[in-house]
């Protein structure tokens, strides 16, 4: 076996064992290099295996960390699990108006045709790229009242919270894609890239539904993992460049 596919396969097999949480740093590529007995260029060969395989994240100019983890199962958005792992993320409001829902929305929505919402598009970045756009439909009269909050700063989650909007459940949908002209230039990536489509409805505990979203994430940028067992399964999301 080459030299950097044993070095690869040693700080996988740490990985998944959790010696090296998620969000966690890695040892400095020089220190690793050294503790291996390598040159730089055969460590680095070895990182880009693991980025390969999505293990790993590097950011220039902050080391390479452990992909972190956003669990599909949790109600919390992309953007609080990034950050609570270390992320620097930063939200682009491409646009934040009520408009009339069109019918497929006014159906998710469970709201009348001529009813209107908050329809909010949002572009993230982390890791230095833009990675996710996302259109959200807020249903009335939530949306109207949410319809000047500084969406660069707060999640969406946190604006209904402040309104006593309490979200118990959603359902999500994810399937597999390519980005069309219009998201291509609001990613920075060519059009035909894949991509990730996560649908999901957000409900309270009653089973009204406040929130449907679609976010278009690069399949460069992120992944899902399994993990399953005898009596449950755990889906999770992993970022990974």
């Amino acid at each position: 076996m080459a030299r950097y596919r044993a070095i690869a396969a040693d700080l996988a097999a740490k990985i998944r064992a959790g010696e090296y949480a998620p969000g966690e740093a890695l040892p400095p590529q020089r220190e690793l290099s050294a503790a291996y007995g390598v040159t730089l260029m055969t460590l680095r060969q070895a990182l880009r295996e693991l980025s390969d395989e999505a293990l790993i994240v590097q950011q220039p100019g902050r080391g390479t960390f452990v992909t972190p983890t956003y669990r599909l199962g949790s109600l919390r958005s992309f953007t609080e699990d990034l950050r609570d792992q270390g992320y620097v993320v930063r939200t682009e409001v491409v646009s934040q108006t009520v408009r009339r829902l069109p019918a497929r929305i006014a159906a998710q929505l469970q709201a009348r045709s001529t009813d209107s919402g908050l329809r909010l598009e949002r572009v993230r970045e982390f890791g230095g790229r833009r990675a996710i756009h996302q259109v959200s439909w807020i249903a009335p009269p939530h949306g109207e009242r949410l319809r000047d909050n500084d969406f660069t700063a707060v999640s969406l989650y946190t604006a209904l919270a402040e309104l006593d909007v309490t979200v118990g459940c959603a359902s999500e949908t994810i399937r597999p894609d390519v980005l069309d002209d219009k998201l291509a230039r609001h990613l920075g990536e060519p059009a035909g890239t894949p991509v990730l489509v996560s649908e999901r409805s957000t409900s309270t505990s009653d089973g009204t539904v406040v929130v449907t979203d679609r976010a278009t994430i690069l399949g460069s940028m992120m992944h899902i993992t399994t993990e399953r067992a005898t009596d449950h399964l755990s889906l999770r999301w992993g970022t990974g460049t």
